[in-house]
């Protein structure tokens, strides 16, 4: 098993709308082959003009992970850059378990 994280921060001003799509963007992504389940959770943030989201994935392998990032990534995000432009920033983490 393997964890991919993927930390938003959001502009405040478009925060209901990208919370929508975020939903429906990783239900999309759970349907892909190697995703077994993922949890969307809200970042405590200081700034008051800001949202924050952290999307943690748990896929079967690295493999699935990889095939991700290969076949449908590009496409996935481009349309959070699409709809939403510079008013959001990610960055991402692969996380792989001591013992695995």
């Amino acid at each position: 098993m393997i964890e991919y994280e993927v930390s938003l921060d959001v502009d405040a001003g478009i925060d209901g709308d990208y919370r929508n799509w975020l939903r429906s963007h990783v239900a999309e992504i759970l349907a892909l082959p190697g995703f077994v389940d993922a949890s969307i959770h809200v970042v405590e943030m200081d700034a008051t003009d800001r949202s924050g989201y952290c999307v943690r994935y748990r896929l079967r392998d690295r493999d699935a992970l990889d095939a991700y990032f290969r076949d449908h990534a590009p496409r996935l995000r481009e349309d959070g850059l699409r709809r939403f432009g510079d008013a959001f920033r990610a960055s991402r983490r692969i996380l792989t378990p001591l013992d695995n």
